[in-house]
């Protein structure tokens, strides 16, 4: 069983020192990896998905690829990864290029997540277009693995087309592991199909309807001639879900019961006030391991 932690991306401030200070307790206190959520721009008031109010102009995002640069930096063990970066509003080959440098400056610690997203105004914003996002993703994580991959690509996609060409110098992990966040059942599919592992929704409550979307990951990996037992679903626990680290194992326990391999232990949105209080939460949860 794998636990990692979502980095309290809307909480833990802008103080450097902070930062460093939580990544590097996440490592002391043996934690196997730590994800990044992202968002590039916030809407004054968001449209669309009820938890969209969650993230307004007031929330705030580091970059998430700046940010992982900076953390490993100041790791040196522990893994990191976005969970999950919004791809089709973002260049393909320039994530390809910049997700293999910072898996060269980790040592080969980086696994990529990403997802669709919902906030049209980033892709409006970034020179992307909304309604296809889901059509070109597929292809879009195509072009990175054999970016990563080989040492030169030609490619003639829908969506992208280039000659003769590679990124030089090369990731650590050939390709890197891509993750995929997905909600809806469409999109489950897509991530069993497509990706290394699943990121379930975040907010999901260990459920009947969690149950059969597990189902249906398994049962879409099989018909792609995977082996289910090979992919990865990681389930959410946040730090509000129960009185402490007995409740939160509680709720990890029945995640592993439906199905799950691994787990994130989430402070931010938990009500936790500074960062001494995000540090005795990761702390007691690291003790239920």
């Amino acid at each position: 069983m794998k636990l990692g932690l979502s980095f309290p991306q809307t909480e833990i401030g802008t103080d450097p020192i902070v930062i460093k200070d939580f990544l590097q307790a996440a490592e002391e206190l043996g934690y196997d990896f730590v994800t990044f959520v992202d968002h590039v721009l916030g809407e004054e008031a968001p449209r669309g998905a009820t938890f969209a109010n969650k993230y307004t102009r007031d929330y705030m995002f580091h970059e998430v690829m700046v940010l992982m640069g900076y953390a490993a930096a100041v790791t040196q063990k522990i893994g990191l990864g976005t969970a999950v970066m919004i791809l089709p509003q973002r260049q393909a080959v320039l994530v390809a290029k910049q997700a293999a440098e910072i898996d060269i400056l980790s040592g080969g610690r980086l696994r990529l997540g990403v997802g669709l997203g919902w906030n049209k105004v980033e892709y409006d914003a970034l020179g992307m277009t909304f309604g296809n996002r889901a059509k070109r993703f597929g292809e879009q994580i195509d072009v990175m693995r054999k970016l990563w991959s080989n040492r030169t690509v030609e490619y003639n996609g829908e969506f992208h087309k280039f000659e003769s060409a590679g990124i030089n110098p090369e990731p650590v992990q050939r390709p890197i592991p891509v993750w995929i966040g997905a909600m809806k059942e469409v999109a489950v599919r897509r991530a069993a199909a497509v990706g290394d592992g699943w990121f379930m929704f975040p907010r999901q409550d260990p459920s009947d309807e969690a149950q059969k979307m597990i189902s249906v990951f398994r049962q879409s990996a099989a018909e792609a001639g995977k082996e289910p037992d090979d992919l990865g679903i990681n389930a959410t626990v946040f730090a509000n879900q129960g009185a402490g680290p007995g409740d939160w194992r509680e709720v990890m326990n029945e995640w592993g019961n439906m199905g799950a391999n691994e787990f994130t232990f989430r402070t931010a949105e938990s009500g936790l006030k500074n960062l001494d209080e995000h540090l005795q939460a990761i702390q007691g949860m690291a003790g239920e391991r």
